[in-house]
């Protein structure tokens, strides 16, 4: 591998003008610039990260910590948090926490004896010691998706009370009253969160939430399946169930086939954190969606602002509902039966969702505005 004193010598300049060339000093003439680019090209020569780190105390490397590699959604939050940091000159080392809270700490620790120049964290436990001990350091840091109540750090997260809201207007539009949840860790703020505003909704429609119809998960698939087989094992199952995640939902409509039932004909199912695979699924899936992509490059850019010295503040999205077929289509509105003539199409009364279907007007349903 060339060094920088290969580079100068196959020039015929000295080592300091091939470094102002390099990091675009305008002292450089014209003539010695085009041959000092000449011989990088020739040599192939790449400048050495770690020396360079060393003398500007940057990396230009970020770090992220992401809850699950497995959950579709963090695979995409980490996506857009790669794609948005190489548009703006970094890398990005990724550590998965698995939804182990010593694990994240071993990420955390790990990275910040690399030399990051700022840390993404989506926290896996809000009581980690080394997490609280990261966000106090001298190095920038920037939680997204979950984040760490009354410590003075942005976060970068969706807010999904009122897309849980929607959720329950429209299972309480298409008739259930027996509805239930499997949440997530009571640790974690979306856990505790997704909870709070289901528990709301089913309030503002007089609705119980009967403990027998709380499922504790763990943000996993076997959670889901633990969790809808012991409500399918009560004397009155519920009607539909809400996870509060899509590995929880999916391992919940493995437990629903398993015993033979159908969606929605049987139960009726819906997640938090919509994913390609519901439109695969049969029925396809109710989900709420967060807008990953924006979390993602709106954390990376957050990140940099307190890199380079400027105010960053927290960024909230709005989640959406996303109505498909798993919680049972609308009933056609009732009206008088034509006395002669040939049948005339319906006119649709509501907005179209996702599956093709209508949501009748004064039934509850997504709000047209967060329809995709």
């Amino acid at each position: 591998m060339a060094s920088i004193k290969d580079v100068a010598a196959h020039a015929g300049v000295s080592v300091a003008t091939v470094s102002r060339t390099l990091n675009g000093h305008p002292s450089v003439s014209p003539g010695a610039r085009t041959r000092v680019l000449a011989a990088v090209e020739a040599l192939e020569y790449r400048p050495n990260a770690v020396a360079r780190s060393l003398r500007t105390d940057q990396t230009h490397t970020l770090g992220l910590v992401i809850s699950d590699v497995l959950n579709p959604y963090f695979t995409s939050l980490a996506r857009a948090v790669e794609e948005e940091a190489r548009a703006l000159g970094y890398s990005v080392i990724i550590g998965n926490a698995d939804e182990r809270p010593e694990l994240q700490d071993h990420h955390i620790r790990t990275l910040l004896d690399r030399r990051i120049d700022g840390l993404l964290v989506s926290p896996a436990d809000g009581r980690s010691p080394l997490t609280l001990e990261a966000v106090r350091s001298p190095t920038p840091v920037v939680l997204v998706d979950r984040w760490l109540p009354g410590l003075d750090v942005p976060v970068v997260r969706a807010d999904g009370r009122v897309a849980v809201h929607d959720l329950v207007a429209h299972l309480h539009g298409l008739g259930h009253r027996r509805l239930a949840i499997i949440t997530g860790p009571a640790s974690t703020t979306t856990g505790s969160e997704r909870v709070s505003a289901f528990r709301s909704g089913l309030s503002a429609f007089g609705l119980p939430l009967p403990e027998a119809y709380i499922g504790q998960g763990d943000f996993q698939a076997e959670s889901g399946r633990r969790a809808m087989e012991r409500f399918l094992a009560l004397p009155e199952p519920p009607g539909a169930v809400f996870a509060a995640d899509n590995l929880m939902a999916l391992g919940a409509l493995d437990a629903i086939r398993a015993h033979g039932l159908r969606v929605p004909e049987d139960i009726a199912l819906a997640a938090f954190d919509d994913i390609p695979w519901f439109v695969h699924t049969d029925p396809p899936l109710t989900a709420i969606a967060q807008p990953t992509d924006e979390l993602g490059r709106a954390a990376v850019r957050a990140l940099i602002a307190r890199i380079e010295g400027r105010p960053a503040r927290s960024v909230t999205l709005p989640a959406r509902l996303v109505v498909r077929r798993s919680c049972g289509e609308p009933a056609p509105p009732a009206g008088p039966e034509p006395l002669t003539g040939p049948a005339m199409p319906a006119v649709p009364a509501g907005p179209v969702s996702e599956s093709g279907g209508t949501q009748p007007h004064g039934t509850a349903g997504p709000d047209p505005r967060s329809t995709p």
